[in-house]
């Protein structure tokens, strides 16, 4: 990388003589995929703070790493904040990582990372493993652009409706799944984006059973109810971008107003899908009447 500091190049931390906050990716399955970098930092903090401590003690187990731990997880952050900038305060450097991956990237984090700053605090990221990265990797899509979604909300309802005004969108999508809605979801993507776009599944990245498998959302269903096994593990879902010309604004709002109109009544699918969108309330109340007539 261009603009690169001699202190960079030798692998010396930014952050190093004062107390910082480090934002360490670990592995995602594999715990081989753990960066020298991040070794050294989780030797030489005074704590590392982790979304779950029974997880990242196996990690440090398998690399001889005795430092501390303490917990930082989602039902305790705001907590875990206040005290993680009080040992910086106090001149700690602190090393804040998830079950897996990168904190604050669908994992707890960014309330620690925010609070840290707000107080002055040095916060260094050490990149590392990512699922999403991963599977684009392995996705062949020359374009490079794509658009991170995270998990989906698990109601079906919920789910279509954020997917609708993703439908048009250009650059790939990419979208995390647990195993007991990785079916609905794939249902849903379908149901709103339509048989003919490009899926990859990716599953247990890294992991002993990682499968990587590219298909159209028509034929992602079949494809995962082929085999139980198919449906195990944790997913990582790459949806091909809209097709050029497939519909600018307006395709928008007429994908996610069938959306809605599939579970809501009319006067509340066109209330939600004027908020969505930002398209005209009038012109989505004429084109749901049309809809539900039969005319469209």
């Amino acid at each position: 990388m261009a603009g690169q500091s001699a202190a960079q190049k030798d692998g010396v931390d930014a952050a190093a003589g004062v107390p910082a906050l480090y934002v360490v990716a670990t592995p995602i399955g594999n715990l081989g995929d753990i960066t020298v970098r991040a070794l050294e930092v989780l030797r030489r903090v005074a704590v590392i703070a982790a979304e779950d401590t029974r997880v990242t003690r196996r990690l440090l187990d398998r690399h001889g790493i005795a430092t501390p731990l303490i917990a930082a997880h989602e039902h305790n952050e705001r907590g875990a904040a206040r005290r993680i900038v009080e040992r910086l305060d106090a001149g700690d450097s602190v090393a804040l990582v998830s079950d897996a991956g990168t904190p604050g990237i669908a994992d707890p984090g960014a309330l620690v990372v925010a609070a840290a700053r707000a107080a002055g605090h040095a916060v260094v990221p050490l990149p590392g493993p990512c699922a999403a990265a991963a599977a684009m990797s392995a996705s062949g899509l020359e374009d490079g652009r794509f658009l991170f979604c995270g998990f989906l909300p698990s109601r079906g309802g919920e789910r279509r409706a954020m997917l609708g005004p993703l439908a048009a969108e250009a650059a790939a999508l990419v979208f995390y799944e647990a195993p007991h809605r990785i079916a609905e979801c794939v249902e849903d993507l379908r149901a709103v984006f339509g048989d003919d776009r490009g899926v990859l599944i990716a599953r247990e990245l890294t992991k002993l059973h990682e499968t990587i498998h590219r298909c159209s959302l028509g034929e992602a269903g079949p494809w995962l109810a082929a085999d139980d096994n198919r449906r195990r593990g944790e997913f990582v879902l790459v949806v091909d971008g809209a097709p050029a010309g497939s519909g600018g604004d307006d395709g928008v709002a007429e994908r996610t107003l069938r959306v809605l109109l599939a579970e809501l009544p009319l006067k509340q699918a066109v209330a939600i899908a004027a908020k969505l969108t930002g398209a005209a309330r009038n012109d989505l109340y004429e084109r749901a009447l049309a809809i539900k007539e039969g005319a469209a």
